[in-house]
């Protein structure tokens, strides 16, 4: 176990950009910094806690760096953070979580800590976590009936729902409170539609 600062790896193109979002977290993190694609990849090992990745870069995307990303296996939480508007190729992504430039300083520093917080849970909570801000974040971008219409929204509202139905029935045999409870802290129940849990 160790005492050191999670890592926070940013991954933007635009210098000034990246500069910024590390300055605004390095007071409570350590932070790499990688200014494109491939940079990425060589900053990247199994130090890393989460990653702030654009989407659009030259050379090396982001799409294709959370692919190396998740190819290598390395546990880490990946958060896109870029001006592509979300469109429904989102559904198949490894992301955790995703934001729209331009963002606040206080949204980047609450992404970090929920992302870090995810991990400390297993691997189908996580996984919940991952498709309810997909799915929140689609439909803050798309119409209700363009929604109801795609194919991809309706597998992912449908594995949202398997994977609610899985965790509520760890429910029936584990601590409901402490599970609740769990949602509270990450403090995102009410856009992901955990409100359900509580009683």
């Amino acid at each position: 176990m160790t005492d050191e600062a999670p890592l926070v790896l940013v991954v933007e193109d635009e210098s000034d950009l990246a500069n910024l979002y590390a300055a605004w977290l390095d007071d409570e993190y350590r932070v790499r910094t990688a200014y494109g694609g491939h940079e990425a990849l060589s900053e990247l090992d199994e130090d890393v806690d989460v990653v702030l990745l654009d989407r659009r870069m030259p050379g090396l995307s982001g799409d294709e760096v959370l692919s190396a990303v998740r190819d290598r296996g390395i546990d880490c939480r990946v958060a896109m953070v870029t001006a592509v508007e979300p469109d429904f190729d989102i559904v198949e992504m490894g992301f955790d979580d995703y934001l729209v430039k331009p963002i606040t300083r206080e949204s980047l520093q609450r992404t970090v800590s929920n992302l870090l917080l995810r991990s400390e849970y297993d691997d189908g909570v996580r996984e919940l976590f991952a498709l309810a801000s997909k799915k929140a974040v689609l439909e803050a971008e798309k119409d209700e009936s363009t929604l109801a219409e795609t194919a991809e929204y309706r597998q992912l509202d449908d594995q949202l729902s398997e994977v609610r139905s899985q965790l509520d029935e760890r429910l029936q045999d584990g601590d409901h409170n402490s599970f609740v409870g769990m949602y509270r802290d990450i403090d995102r129940d009410d856009e992901f539609g955990f409100d359900e849990f509580d009683e």
